[in-house]
Order: structure tokens, then C-alpha cells, then sequence
């Protein structure tokens, strides 16, 4: 690759994340203080929180794969990536203007039908834009600059309660990180030089290794104990910590993933996908459990922490893994299927955490969480061969 050609994909990579950073720092500026909003201010019970988290992302997750194959097949991930990201506008004006759960509810699957369209082609536009034998690094670039948006995002939140300023405001600021994003959105390069015409795609003709439908099948059952974060902050104010430490911790989970997300890309592209993935799902275990069991402030604080590490070593490892053990022209539909295939397990996983802090304890959704998590390590180990750590594609499949 000429030096000018590795500029334009570096920039491209940088453009992506510049996008996802703004949008992010405007998303987290509302996202820790809406189960807060949704309970104290308009009364709604952790069970409605689960619903409203789960019927927004399921809905997120029927679009991805959908969003997904039209990219590939019409060739114009970016104009699916503009169409996503403006529902973010959308969705703080809605949330402004919500009077009841009802309305949050709203606001929510605006939101989350936005990423439904946009996850898919943004992710293939990275995979596009990346050196083969770099995608772990070129995601954790990506990861690192959207958590770099969420940590300033959740810094703010931070600022907004400290200084006792009301829900409504922080709604109304959130709005203009969000219009600034999309504006960067069309000045990122598309490659359809290799084929203009429409594609002739049909899901008959996809095939996906037994590895990848096995790795999949673990992951979906990992989902159904990966509950929203939503109730890591609901699980720190029945502990009674403070709005302000609440807000504290969830900026401090935002810059360990930040942090970190480069340097678990980089890795992944060294040592294969599997030393990184089985790590990031036993160190979610063990994170779950630790909530599960402790209460001290400090131990609380260092789970979040872990929490963000855990983010940081799943997301770009397994977005580069799923890229590269797909056929080139189903990218995008793969990427698409494999989203869809863990916001379907994340629905389900709200619904069933919100069920349990209700009827059970609010530990139970981390005791159920945290097992899920170890065992889909272990089997996540024996499917992608975990003793073989070669750098080779084919052998990550």
C-alpha cells in the first residue's frame, strides 16, 4: 500500500471514530441519567427499565441485519451510516419533550432503530478502510475514539448533576454533539471503484463456517446474561451511593474502555482473537459475580474498572473476527447477522434482569450473569481452539 493510499485509509478510520465520538459524548451526556429520570421522576419500576431497554434493542437488532445486506448490495454503507446516526438528533428532542415512560419508550426505539441501520455499514466501512492483518487495530481505534466521546459525555453528565442543573438540560445540550456528528458523516470516503453495479446477493447463497455458527450460538447465550448497563447504575443506587458517584463510576468505565481498546485491538492482531475474546467474556464473569457480592464503595469502583476492560477486549476482537472469517461480499450482512444475533440475546436479557431484581434480589441478575459468562468462556475456548494461538485467519475461524 502506497503511503497516500495508507493516509486516506487511516483518516477514513479517523473519520469514522470522530463520528462515533460525537455522537457518543452527545448518547452519555442522557444515557446514565435516564433509569435515573425514568424512576425517580416519572416512577417507573426496574421491570418497565428492563422492558424499555429490551423492546428498543430488539428492535435495533431485526434492523442490523437488514441494514447490513443492503450495504453490501447496493454498494452505499454511507448513506445507510447518515440515515442511523440522524436518528440520534431525533432521539433528544424526544427525550426533551417526554412526559412519561411512555414517551422515554418512544425516544428509546428512535434511538435504537438508528443504530440498527447504521452498526452494520459503519462496521464494514471500517472493515473497508483497514490493512489486512490490522482490523483488530483498526476497531480498537474506532472503539477507542467512540469511548473517548463516551468518557467526555459521561464527564458531563457528571458536571450536570453535581451542579444540580435538571434532567431537561442535559437533554437539551446533548443535541448539538449530535448535529455536529453527522456533519462530518459525508466527507468519508466509500470504495465502489471494484464494483458500481448492484450485487446479486441472496441469503441462500450465504455460508458461514461451523466455528462462526457455533461461536455465535455461545455468544447469544452469553447475551441472555448481559443485561443492560442501566442496571450496573440501577445496582449502584440500591447501594445508595450518591447521583454524583454514580455518574463517577460510569465516566470511569467509559475511559478504562477508552484506554484500553487500542491496545486489546493490537493484541488480538498479534496473538489471534482467542486469548482476547476468552479473556473479555471470563473477565465479564468475574466482574458480575464481584457485584453479585460486594457492597464497598472501592470495590464497586474497581469492578467498573474491569467492566470497561472487559468492553474494550470483546468489541474490536470480535467485530475483526467476525469480518474476517466472512466472505467478502456478505461483510457487511454477516457483521448485520451477528449484531442482530446479540441484540436479540440482549433483549431478552433486560427482560429477564429487570424480572429478577423484582422478584428475586437485584443480585440475582448479576449471579445469573456472571455464570453465563465463565461458562460461555470455556466454551468459547474449546470451539476457537484455544491452545492453537496462530495468527492466521483461517485458523481464527
Amino acid at each position: 500500500m502506497t503511503n497516500s493510499k495508507k493516509e486516506i485509509v487511516i483518516s477514513n478510520i479517523v473519520l469514522i471514530g470522530m463520528v462515533s465520538l460525537l455522537i457518543d459524548m452527545s448518547t452519555e451526556m442522557v444515557y446514565p441519567i435516564i433509569p435515573l429520570f425514568l424512576t425517580a421522576t416519572l416512577g417507573a419500576s426496574p421491570s418497565i427499565v428492563g422492558i424499555i431497554e429490551g423492546i428498543a434493542e430488539s428492535i435495533a437488532s431485526l434492523l442490523k441485519v437488514f441494514s447490513g445486506y443492503i450495504g453490501d448490495k447496493y454498494k452505499n454503507k454511507k448513506v445507510l451510516t447518515f440515515i442511523g446516526y440522524s436518528a440520534s438528533v431525533i432521539y433528544k428532542i424526544l427525550l426533551l419533550l417526554a412526559g412519561s415512560w411512555v414517551g422515554v419508550l418512544i425516544a428509546r426505539i428512535i434511538d435504537r432503530t438508528g443504530k440498527g441501520i447504521r452498526t452494520a455499514p459503519r462496521d464494514a466501512l471500517v472493515a473497508q478502510s483497514s490493512d489486512k492483518g490490522k482490523l483488530g487495530g483498526s476497531f480498537g481505534l474506532h472503539k477507542m475514539l467512540d469511548m473517548a466521546g463516551s468518557s467526555v459525555g459521561a464527564f458531563l453528565a457528571f458536571i450536570i448533576v453535581t451542579i444540580g442543573l435538571k434532567y431537561r438540560v442535559a437533554f437539551m445540550w446533548s443535541i448539538i454533539p449530535a448535529v455536529l456528528g453527522i456533519m462530518i458523516i459525508p466527507f468519508i470516503k466509500e470504495d465502489r471503484n471494484k464494483e458500481q453495479k448492484i450485487e446479486k446477493l441472496t441469503f441462500r447463497e450465504l455460508r458461514l463456517s461451523l466455528k462462526l455458527k457455533l461461536y455465535l450460538a455461545v455468544m447469544f447465550i452469553f447475551n441472555l446474561g448481559n443485561s443492560s448497563n442501566t442496571f450496573l447504575l440501577l445496582k449502584a443506587q440500591n447501594l445508595g451511593f450518591s447521583l454524583q458517584y454514580i455518574m463517577l463510576l460510569y465516566l470511569v468505565f467509559n475511559i478504562s474502555t477508552s484506554l484500553l481498546a487500542i491496545p486489546s485491538g493490537k493484541l488480538s492482531d498479534k496473538f489471534g482473537r482467542r486469548l482476547i475474546l476468552v479473556s473479555g467474556y471470563a473477565i465479564y464473569g468475574l466482574v458480575y459475580l464481584g457485584f453479585a457480592l460486594f457492597n464497598a464503595k472501592i470495590i464497586i469502583f474497581l469492578l467498573f474498572i474491569a467492566y470497561g476492560a472487559y468492553t474494550a477486549f470483546i468489541s474490536g476482537a470480535e467485530r475483526a473476527f467476525i469480518a474476517e472469517v466472512s466472505p467478502d461480499k456478505y461483510k457487511g450482512t454477516v457483521l448485520g447477522i451477528y449484531s442482530m444475533i446479540q441484540g436479540i440475546g440482549l433483549l431478552l436479557a433486560s427482560i429477564i434482569a429487570g424480572a429478577m431484581w423484582d422478584h428475586i434480589s437485584p443480585d440475582a441478575p448479576f449471579w445469573f450473569g456472571g455464570v453465563l459468562g465463565l461458562i460461555s468462556a470455556a466454551f468459547i475456548a474449546i470451539i476457537l481452539n484455544f491452545s492453537c494461538f496462530s495468527k492466521d485467519a483461517k485458523s481464527r475461524a
